[in-house]
């Protein structure tokens, strides 16, 4: 078991979980040249709007935060839901795995989401861990709506590729505990690179159900993406 920090310090720590939400937020933020996690949108950080929304989610018992102490520290909990922290690791998948490693018990379930996407709802997380406890795995994500091509090495086009069916993965992605912590092990067994928890569930033999997700949930990367984000915040509370 990992060392552990808590925002709650005197709040019991449920003896058995339903589900636990794994919210990854370890990156250095070295393409924005500063820390995205901490930088402020519309009055408070990011990585705390972020927070609130599984804090408010109700199919969420407890949050595990991968992250440092030092953006741990700036967290705000306000409510009695157990949050921890544990420290990430050097790529996303191992910090999601410290993160479940870290859980003071085994949940049924899990959810990981990308702490740079702060847009996300109660609501969404919601509908993401009820697929899940239907179907064994669910993400969020939005239909292809672009035109797609494939190119050469030289970048001249060679044919369009339909939209049909074609999907954009976003998180928040939940899957059966158990699952999960298999694919992740099997993974690191056989030396699969993964971008995300379907990924992974995928490599192991299990399908996701899709959530389809029809409003904006940018990942804050650059700097540029801020102005969207708080434009896309100002538009849902005007």
């Amino acid at each position: 078991m990992f060392d552990t920090d808590s925002l709650i310090t005197n709040h019991d720590l449920p003896k058995r979980m339903s589900c636990a939400a794994i919210i990854v937020a370890a990156g250095r933020s070295q393409r924005m040249g500063f820390d995205k996690m901490l930088s402020m949108l519309n009055g408070q950080p990011v990585l705390q709007w972020t927070l609130d929304a599984f804090l408010e989610a109700e199919e969420i018992d407890m949050i595990m935060v991968v992250t440092s102490a030092e953006r741990f520290a700036k967290l705000d909990p306000r409510s009695g839901k157990p949050v921890l922290r544990i420290e990430g690791d050097k790529e996303r998948y191992l910090s999601v795995i410290r993160g479940m490693e870290a859980l003071p018990s085994k949940p049924d379930y899990v959810t990981v989401h990308d702490g740079a996407r702060p847009l996300v709802l109660p609501s969404q997380i919601n509908a993401v861990v009820q697929a899940a406890r239907t179907e064994g795995a669910a993400a969020l994500a939005r239909r292809m709506t672009e035109t797609l091509k494939r190119t050469d090495e030289h970048c001249v086009t060679s044919e369009s590729l339909s939209r049909e069916n074609l999907w954009i993965m976003e998180t928040p992605q939940a899957f059966r505990f158990d699952t999960l912590s298999e694919a992740y092990k099997l993974i690191q067994k056989r030396g699969i690179q993964v971008t995300d928890e379907v990924s992974a569930a995928e490599a192991f033999g299990v399908t996701s159900k899709l959530v389809e997700n029809q409003r904006p949930n940018p990942k804050v990367t650059v700097s540029g993406d801020l102005p969207l984000a708080e434009a896309i915040l100002n538009s849902l509370h005007s």
